[in-house]
C-alpha cells in the first residue's frame, strides 16, 4: 500500500470510536495484537470473517458496511460533493 494514499475504513474507525473504544480495547475483545488490528482499521490487511463477525456484535453496524474502504481524507469531502455539480468534459 503506498503510504502516501490513505485509504482507510472509516466506518470502522466511527463506529469504534462511537461505542467509545480505542484500537487496543477492540483488539483485545478480538483476541488480536493492536498491530494487526491497526492494519485492518487502515485497510492493509482484510481479516478473517471470525473477526468481522466479532466486529459487527461489537459495533451493531453490519460487516459489509464497516468493510468499506474509503478513500477521501478528512476535510475532502466537500470538495468530492463540489465536483459532482461539474459536467466531465472531454
Amino acid at each position: 500500500m503506498n503510504k502516501h494514499h490513505s485509504a482507510s475504513r472509516q466506518n470502522l474507525k466511527t463506529a469504534r470510536k462511537a461505542k467509545g473504544l480505542t484500537q487496543q480495547q477492540t483488539a483485545d475483545l478480538l483476541g488480536v495484537t493492536l498491530n494487526y488490528y491497526q492494519k485492518i482499521e487502515d485497510g492493509s490487511r482484510m481479516g478473517n470473517y471470525d473477526i468481522w463477525d466479532r466486529l459487527e456484535d461489537i459495533t451493531e453496524i453490519h460487516q459489509r458496511k464497516l468493510r468499506e474502504i474509503s478513500d477521501i481524507h478528512p476535510g475532502q469531502e466537500e470538495n468530492q460533493q463540489g465536483l459532482k455539480k461539474y459536467p466531465r468534459y472531454g
